[in-house]
């Protein structure tokens, strides 16, 4: 009985001043909003990067050479990578393969040069598997399997050596023994839209990559997986049954910058919603501290009527979880809207980038879609409760402390 009184009475408290209870929620609405958008915009965000990290070559997990994580050494190559590779096979939820090599060398047409890393890719899988290579337009074809002698190479470095399609290109790398040298026919021309990535585009079959280095087989295998989701159970089972000869990595630990660009906007989103709070609370409670200073005489008669500062407590509580109740609802219209529009139309990245779409040898989506799902409600009530409770505390221990006396003998 006493609780749904003290509900009763909390909520035509906080019509006397309708106002500023509207003020308050919007407040509250307009401030967990923008962290739902902030949220948003992230989860997407981390979303384009990693699938255009794994696509784009990293793959979302990669059988390694021993020790490649600290060296990077693209002569290190994989052991065993035949059983390696039907041990892959058995995997559930594997979409696509890719098997390569690199190497360190150098193009040369007449007397112009260019130093390039030299990927030796087994075609079927790396046409399945990597976007610079489906999305690109090629000029001529990509490579095929009984290729030989054969390379492919990005637009921007064959305007660099002033080649076109059919010419020889002399390549030169450090082998196994010595330095070699080979002549390679250029069968295809493939523009990104980027020129960081096809200035440093090359391809061979590795077959080729092998005899031209001496280095036998492949120095990593990506695994591209239907769903992001299985990435750490699939390194986990991986790494079981390779039982330790290879190393099993995530494509966080391939690629490192976009790992670290992720974790950054994390932070900032954080850091974001943290003082959003902080000011959405702060707000609350001079609005609240108002209200109590207000009706500290209602208190102090509640107080002589036997109501105990417990009571009194949850009374202003109560009002809390009203108000934050309703900024969640505000919330969720403004930032939820916001969030669906972004989730269902995106946003241009290639006119932010200026139709640049590359960030180091990673080519990205030209639109970014944010995150929309069930989480925006659970998100908004969390952000909009802590805030409202935790802006009450103060004016809900201020009550406890107050004199009923004093407060009755001021009116």
């Amino acid at each position: 009985m006493i609780r749904m009184i003290s509900a009763k009475y909390a909520f035509r408290s906080l019509f006397r001043h309708t106002r500023r209870t509207i003020l308050s929620v919007v407040g509250v609405g307009v401030g967990c909003g923008i962290a739902i958008m902030a949220a948003s915009w992230i989860g997407g965000e981390e979303e384009l990067m990693l699938r255009a990290a794994s696509e784009s070559g990293a793959g979302h997990v990669r059988i390694a050479p021993k020790g490649w994580v600290d060296q990077r050494e693209n002569s290190l190559r994989l052991e065993d990578w035949q059983d390696a590779m039907a041990q892959v096979m058995t995997l559930p939820g594997v979409r696509a393969v890719a098997t390569r090599a690199r190497i360190s060398g150098l193009l040369a047409f007449g007397n112009r040069m260019s130093g390039v890393e030299i990927v030796g890719v087994l075609p079927e899988g790396e046409k399945q598997s990597n976007r610079v290579v489906w999305k690109s337009t090629i000029e001529g074809r990509y490579l095929q399997s009984d290729d030989t002698g054969k390379t492919v190479i990005g637009k921007a470095l064959a305007k660099r050596l002033d080649v076109e399609l059919d010419d020889d290109l002399l390549v030169t790398v450090a082998g196994r023994e010595d330095i070699e040298s080979a002549m390679l026919r250029v069968v295809g021309i493939l523009a990104t839209g980027s020129t960081d990535l096809d200035t440093g585009f090359c391809q061979v079959t590795l077959s080729d990559l092998e005899q031209l280095t001496s280095y036998d087989g492949p120095g990593e295998i990506a695994i591209i997986l239907k769903d992001h989701k299985l990435i750490e159970s699939t390194r986990e089972t991986l790494a079981e049954k390779l039982g330790g000869k290879n190393d099993v990595l995530t494509w966080k630990e391939v690629s490192l910058e976009m790992a670290a660009n992720i974790d950054g906007d994390k932070a900032f989103t954080n850091i974001l919603v943290a003082i959003i709070i902080v000011v959405v609370a702060l707000g609350i409670t001079s609005a609240q501290l108002t209200a109590v200073l207000e009706r500290r005489h209602e208190f102090a008669i509640l107080s002589a009527l036997g109501m105990k500062s417990r009571q009194l407590v949850g009374l202003i509580m109560l009002e809390a979880v009203a108000v934050g109740l309703g900024g969640a609802v505000v919330a969720m219209l403004f930032g939820g809207g916001i969030a669906y529009r972004l989730a269902n139309v995106g946003y241009n990245m290639a006119k932010y980038l200026e139709g640049d779409l590359a960030m180091g040898d990673v080519l990205l989506d030209p639109i970014m879609y944010g995150e929309f799902g069930p989480w925006i409600i659970w998100y908004s009530l969390g952000i909009s409760l802590v805030a409202t409770l935790t802006a009450s505390l103060y004016p809900a221990w201020f009550v406890t402390k107050t004199n009923p006396a004093n407060a009755l003998r001021e009116v």
